[in-house]
């Protein structure tokens, strides 16, 4: 009588499972852009997988006997986390991302892909996947969370995995695994160092400057348009990059979000949130849970502890990896079509302009001192075809062939086709307000957009065509990430590896001096952008924005240092911005310079610049 009941509970088990994977099958499936109703197919897996966990809750004993394995309840627990994980990737709600963390962790800690913890001798390979896989995702997700310790403990077991797993399945191909590995490692080199400086995402703490508030809290264009929604995408030879997330589109993406809690940004030892919550394993194996949730679920409860709800949202963001331009236009045309009224696009594009030889190029041009590395400067760029930056005109109007002369390589060989992305593919969008970054050795070519806009001016925010290094030959530029898009999301990090300080050089004190120094600068700034009569109207709109006013400042900063660090007369080095910015905050100007100045002087490294006299 008991075995058949077992087998009813197990019958039905498999069932509800099932279900719920069918179910999640669609929603993994969803775009991860545009603003199509999902919730209700989100409500509807979610709910199968509370239905199904609570009923192995209720049931464990049985279906233990009946010979359910710890991996199975793992592989629930990691389908719901995968599902979370899904959710924020379309929504950017960092709610989701605390609960997949949460999750994750849960599994982690409880060992449910672990033979050891199982009690069974040997594991099977197929289980052994599925414990790789769950790594790989855990992973991918303590990478955005920007959990830096839990991020170097994983990438350490998972390599110890990888290596158990090729010396004890030798029958099996684990090469792909090896090349995961390797990229974390590359990623967590170049991302997170100076991860003791400060959170890449918006954080009061720094972000957030008393003296300008009053300034910007009465500040009022004739026109405000909200930031909601932005397109995030980079593709180079050779990039940075961890499963489908690159070492710029990662920055951008934290960048453009609000840091969850004040907690994250204090540093800490690895440590579980689940020891308020302990488990432990009985003689057979499963697992008693003392936790009590509430949900039925691990303890979703905890992610409440981790976010601060008088938070705004974060901008919606699609995250493209490596698409076709036609993919990526296609995208953008249902962002835009679906844009609801008064609101601006964010579009980052960090791409190798012309053929797919950027680096190339890049790896001979330098900056540096003027005093001691000009004549290097100058003769590498003398040598360089200006053509990826025209100006092209004909009496004063534009050619139509000069929205289609240079383009960004979205692909890994080959020329034109759907890999071209050119400035004239961005015309038919500028029907809505657009806020442009572009970062590539070919970004001057977008300055012909400025004026051809179909409805709305579009903000232009433009890199140098050359990187600028003190010592070239200290910087991997290939493995370092974008400059421009450094100095963008990380300005402090930026300089510092332009002038060739690294995170070894100095106490945290030192840094701290160096922020509070950025910080009193940018204070100056808003103020002189709030009260400015020639301020532009594309810039005046957005300057409410905390993401996209942050951006502007930087980019303010990115373009004065450069200005001093790189041959006054080399245009190539320096980032344009389109329409201009008012004369008070220019690359010159004397309350802009003299921050650099200040900077410099702090970091001891002032020799590297060529500053105006004053």
């Amino acid at each position: 009588m008991a075995k058949k009941e077992n087998d009813v509970v197990s019958q039905t088990f498999h069932a509800l499972v099932e279900s719920a994977d069918r179910k999640f099958g669609r929603v993994r499936d969803l775009p991860l852009y545009g603003r199509a109703p999902q919730n209700h197919y989100f409500q509807k897996v979610f709910k199968a997988y509370m239905r199904l966990w609570k009923y192995q809750q209720e049931n464990r004993s049985k279906l233990v006997d009946s010979g359910l394995n710890r991996w199975e309840i793992g592989e629930i627990a990691s389908r719901i986390g995968q599902l979370y994980f899904n959710q924020y990737m379309r929504s950017s709600e960092a709610r989701f991302l605390v609960e997949a963390y949460v999750f994750y962790e849960a599994i982690l800690e409880r060992k449910y892909f672990d033979a050891r913890g199982s009690g069974k001798p040997k594991v099977d390979v197929g289980v052994r996947f599925k414990e790789l896989r769950f790594y790989a995702r855990f992973l991918l997700v303590a990478l955005i969370f920007n959990k830096v310790d839990m991020v170097r403990l994983l990438a350490e077991r998972f390599k110890g995995l990888v290596d158990d797993s090729m010396t004890n399945f030798r029958e099996t191909n684990f090469k792909e695994w090896k090349l995961v590995v390797q990229e974390i490692f590359r990623f967590m080199e170049v991302g997170t160092a100076f991860t003791n400086v400060r959170p890449f995402r918006y954080c009061a703490l720094f972000d957030s400057h008393p003296a300008s508030r009053p300034y910007l809290a009465r500040f009022h264009a004739r026109k405000i348009v909200k930031f909601r929604d932005a397109l995030l995408t980079s593709y180079h030879r050779n990039e940075v990059k961890f499963a489908e997330l690159t070492l710029d589109t990662y920055r951008m993406m934290q960048c453009l979000e609000w840091e969850p809690s004040g907690s994250f940004y204090q540093k800490r030892p690895v440590e579980s949130v689940y020891q308020k919550h302990p488990v432990e394993s009985n003689e057979n194996g499963t697992v008693i849970d003392h936790s009590g949730a509430a949900s039925g679920l691990i303890d979703i409860n905890l992610a409440a502890d981790l976010t601060d709800p008088t938070l705004p949202p974060n901008p919606r963001k699609a995250v493209l990896y490596r698409p076709s331009a036609t993919r990526l236009l296609a995208v953008l045309a249902t962002i835009c079509e679906e844009l609801p009224p008064e609101t601006i696009v964010l579009i980052y594009l960090s791409a190798s302009g012309k053929a797919a030889h950027s680096n190339l190029s890049q790896a001979g041009s330098s900056g540096g001192s003027r005093k001691s590395s000009k004549d290097k400067v100058v003769s590498g760029a003398c040598g360089e075809d200006k053509s990826s930056a025209p100006e092209s005109h004909c009496n004063g109007k534009r050619e139509s062939s000069d929205y289609y002369d240079n383009y960004l390589w979205l692909g890994p060989r080959g020329y034109g086709g759907s890999n071209a992305l050119y400035p004239g593919d961005i015309i038919p969008f500028t029907r809505r307000p657009l806020f442009l970054i572009i970062d590539s050795d070919s970004s001057h070519a977008f300055k012909v957009l400025h004026g051809a806009e179909r409805g709305e001016p579009a903000a232009l925010l433009l890199s140098p065509l050359k990187p600028a290094f003190k010592n070239l030959f200290a910087v991997d530029t290939s493995r370092c990430g974008s400059q421009f898009t450094f100095f963008l999301t990380a300005p402090l990090q930026a300089f510092c590896q332009m002038v060739g300080i690294t995170s070894a050089d100095s106490d945290m004190d030192f840094y701290n001096d160096a922020e509070e120094i950025l910080s009193i600068a940018f204070s100056e700034w808003e103020v002189i952008l709030c009260t400015s009569k020639g301020l532009d109207l594309v810039w005046a709109q957005v300057l409410s924005d905390p993401f996209l006013r942050r951006l502007i400042l930087r980019f303010i900063f990115c373009r004065s240092v450069l200005s001093v660090f790189c041959p006054r007369e080399d245009e190539q080095y320096l980032p344009i911005c389109l329409p201009h910015l008012p004369n008070s905050v220019s690359a010159r100007s004397e309350v802009v310079q003299s921050a650099v100045i200040r900077l410099a002087n702090h970091l001891k490294v002032a020799d590297c610049f060529q500053f105006d006299d004053t």
